[in-house]
């Protein structure tokens, strides 16, 4: 008689009609009309199903994050490109920026007390994936530590980003159009660049005893950072830029 073995790594979302109330529900495989077991969640103690943003119940009115932590509003995602054209929701850009609702009391280091770098009612950029997502008062919010906000953006220009703590605001240097035999390349064969200039830097990381450490990058560094680290922009003249730590940044050039 055959048999089928079932394990966690064999069963993706594909095979089941819905995933929805997965974390109560069993669920019932069968095989030629002969049931071969039941599963519950208890079964896969390992076997995570994501969720949308967390929704707070309009019973609450107000959300605090504690310690060094940030409640941002995000802006919405673009639903139309720069010539107008309308997007479907899976080609909108997921929005890196926000702006801050609340914020928390901050956190100590040794026998000081470090304060939260940013306001309420600051615009923000932040890493593309930091974060929990909840959805407060009608509208998707974002908790996410102090650190993970990359800088202040309070323009729609890229180039006026005040990073935060030891984040680096980068101009990329353009790629090359041309291969050293003249041939011209496409955009989608146009080597990255991991060379650029440097536009604005943090006030630096705090150290053991709280105290603000200045980066040794300024701004007007030509800069070798590493190749997949940061976040990219473009800004409205059409210009790449990167913000990423300092810690990425390879060597100055001169």
């Amino acid at each position: 008689m055959a048999t089928t073995q079932l394990t966690a790594s064999s069963i993706s979302t594909r095979n089941l009609s819905s995933f929805e109330g997965f974390r109560t529900s069993a669920i019932q495989f069968s095989r030629n009309n002969a049931r071969i077991g039941i599963f519950s969640q208890r079964s896969f103690p390992s076997m995570v199903v994501k969720a949308a943003a967390t929704v707070v119940t309009p019973k609450h009115t107000t959300l605090k994050p504690l310690g060094d932590r940030v409640l941002v509003r995000i802006k919405d995602a673009e639903e139309k490109t720069v010539g107008g054209i309308i997007l479907p929701s899976t080609a909108q850009s997921k929005p890196q920026g926000g702006e801050v609702v609340a914020v928390g009391e901050g956190k100590t280091i040794g026998k000081s007390k470090v304060e939260i770098s940013v306001k309420a009612g600051a615009q923000v950029v932040y890493s593309k994936y930091a974060g929990t997502e909840v959805e407060f008062n009608g509208s998707k919010h974002l908790i996410l530590k102090d650190d993970d906000i990359v800088g202040i953006l309070e323009t729609e220009e890229v180039k006026d980003l005040k990073p935060l703590n030891d984040r680096v605001l980068i101009k990329i240097a353009e790629a090359e159009e041309k291969t050293a035999g003249g041939l011209l390349l496409t955009e989608a064969t146009k080597e990255k660049p991991s060379i650029g200039t440097v536009i604005a830097v943090g006030p630096g990381p705090v150290d053991d005893e709280g105290n603000r450490k200045p980066l040794s990058i300024t701004p007007g560094n030509t800069v070798l950072y590493s190749k997949y680290a940061g976040n990219d922009f473009k800004g409205k003249d059409g210009s790449d830029y990167i913000a990423l730590r300092a810690s990425d940044v390879i060597a100055i050039l001169s």
